[in-house]
C-alpha cells in the first residue's frame, strides 16, 4: 500500500473528528456561550453548509492547480477554521469558523480520491480510495469520543485546538508522502462542468442523497434511542457511538474489494441490505444486546455505500472526475441534514424514538431505487480502462468485473 494512502486517511481523520464532535460538545459550547443546546446546534448545520457549498465552489477554484498543493491549501484551510473556532469570542464567530472549517471538506475528499486512484493499479482503485475513507471512520471510533472527552474536561476550545495540531500534522504527512503528480493538461473548469451534467454523474449524486438519508435519520437520534429505548445510561451514549464507528469501519474495508470486483451490485447489495438492517432496528431496539449488534450492522451497511457512490460518479464523469468527486460529499452532506430532519418530524409527530428507523428504511429503499434506475439506463458502452478515472493513471486493460456495469 502506497504510505501517501495513510497521510490522505490521516486528514481524513481530522476532518472526520471535527465534523461530528460538534455534537457530543453541545452542552459545553451552549453554556460557556451562553446560549441554547438547540441554537448550538446550529454550528452543526454551519459545518454542513460550509461542506455543501466549499466543495463545486473551491473544486472548481483549484480546477488547474496541481492536486498535491491543492490537498496543502484545503488542509490549511482546515487548520486555521479550526484554529479560529478554537479562539472564537462569541457564537456568531464560532459559526462563522464552523463554515470556513467545513469548506474544504468535500473538495479534499474529491481531489484525494483521485490522486488515491492515481496511486495504484485500475484494479484496486476503489479499495484505495476506502483506505482513505478508514481515516474517517477511525475518527468515529477514537478520534470523536476522544475529542469529546477532552472538550469536557479542558473546554470545547481545547478540542478544537488538538483537531488544529492535527491538521498540521496531516500538511506534514501530505508534503512528505504524497507525490507530484503530473497535472493533466486538458483539466479545465468547463470540462468538470460538463462532467457534473450527465445522467449518471447525477443520478449517482441522487442516490447518495436519499440512500445515506436513510443512515443520518436514525444516527442523529442515536443518542436519544440508547437512553429512551434501549435502556442505557448516558454514560453509554459514547460506547454505542464507538460500536457505530467500528461498524463503520469494518464496511469501509469490505467495500472497497467488493467494489472493485462488482462496483453496482456492491451498490445495490449495501442499499438494500442498509434498509434491512433499518426495519430490523425498529425491533431489536427494545433488546439491549440485539440493539447493539444492530448498531454495528447500521455503520457497516451504511458506510458500504460511500465506496461504490465515489467510484460510480469518478468513472461516469470519465477525464473530469474532481468535481463530480467533490459534489458526492456535497450529496452525503445534504443526506445528513434532511435525514435528520426527517426523522426530527416522525419523532416529534408522536410516532416514538424509533420511527426514524422506518423513516429511514424508506429513505434507503428511494435511493436503492434510484439506483437501479440508474443501472437499467446505463446502456452506454462498458467502462474502457484506457479512460482512467485519474486522468493518466495506472494502464493496463481492466477486468470485465471491475467495470461499472
Amino acid at each position: 500500500m502506497p504510505v501517501a494512502l495513510l497521510a490522505l486517511a490521516v486528514s481524513a481523520f481530522g476532518i472526520g473528528t471535527t465534523e461530528f464532535v460538534m455534537m457530543g460538545l453541545l452542552p459545553n459550547v451552549a453554556d460557556d456561550l451562553d446560549t441554547s443546546v438547540p441554537t448550538a446546534g446550529h454550528l452543526v448545520s454551519a459545518y454542513a453548509i460550509g461542506v455543501v457549498v466549499g466543495a463545486p465552489l473551491l473544486t472548481a477554484f483549484g480546477s488547474r492547480i496541481p492536486r498535491k498543493r491543492m490537498l496543502l491549501l484545503l488542509m490549511a484551510v482546515f487548520t486555521v477554521g479550526n484554529l479560529a473556532s478554537a479562539l472564537a469570542p462569541g457564537f456568531g464567530t464560532l459559526a462563522a469558523s464552523r463554515v470556513l472549517a467545513g469548506l474544504p471538506h468535500g473538495a479534499f475528499f474529491g481531489v484525494g480520491a483521485v490522486v488515491a486512484a492515481r496511486l495504484v493499479r485500475v484494479d484496486r482503485q476503489a479499495r484505495a480510495v476506502a483506505t482513505m475513507f478508514l481515516g474517517l471512520t477511525v475518527a468515529n471510533i477514537v478520534g470523536v469520543p476522544a475529542a469529546t472527552l477532552l472538550g469536557q474536561h479542558l473546554g470545547w476550545r481545547a478540542t478544537f485546538l488538538v483537531v488544529a495540531a492535527i491538521g498540521l500534522v496531516s500538511m506534514a504527512a501530505l508534503a512528505r508522502c504524497v507525490p507530484d503528480l503530473p497535472r493533466d493538461t486538458t483539466q479545465s473548469l468547463g470540462r468538470e462542468l460538463r462532467a457534473l451534467r450527465d445522467r449518471q454523474v447525477l443520478l449517482g449524486l441522487l442516490t447518495a442523497v436519499f440512500g445515506f438519508a436513510g443512515v443520518f435519520a436514525v444516527y442523529s437520534y442515536l443518542a436519544s434511542i440508547t437512553t429512551e429505548v434501549m435502556g442505557f445510561s448516558a454514560s453509554t451514549v459514547t460506547l454505542v457511538l464507538a460500536l457505530f464507528g467500528i461498524g463503520m469501519t469494518l464496511g469501509a474495508l469490505a467495500a472497497g474489494p467488493l467494489t472493485d470486483r462488482a462496483l453496482r451490485p456492491t451498490l445495490y447489495g449495501s442499499l438494500g441490505l442498509l434498509a434491512v438492517v433499518l426495519v430490523a432496528f425498529h425491533f431489536t431496539a427494545q433488546v439491549k444486546w440485539a440493539a447493539l449488534v444492530t448498531v454495528v450492522l447500521l455503520g457497516a451497511v451504511g458506510f458500504m455505500t460511500t465506496t461504490p457512490l465515489q467510484m460510480l460518479v469518478m468513472r461516469k464523469a470519465e477525464h473530469a472526475p474532481t468535481l463530480a468527486s467533490a459534489s458526492n460529499h456535497s450529496a452525503f452532506n445534504l443526506a445528513n441534514a434532511g435525514g435528520a430532519w426527517v426523522g426530527g418530524v416522525a419523532i416529534a409527530a408522536g410516532w416514538g424514538w424509533t420511527s426514524p428507523t422506518l423513516v429511514g428504511a424508506v429513505l434507503a429503499v428511494v435511493g436503492l431505487a434510484i439506483a437501479v434506475t440508474a443501472g437499467l439506463l446505463d446502456r452506454g458502452p462498458a467502462w474502457d480502462a484506457s479512460r482512467v478515472v485519474a486522468s493518466g493513471g495506472a494502464a493496463g486493460k481492466l477486468p470485465r468485473a471491475d467495470r461499472v456495469s
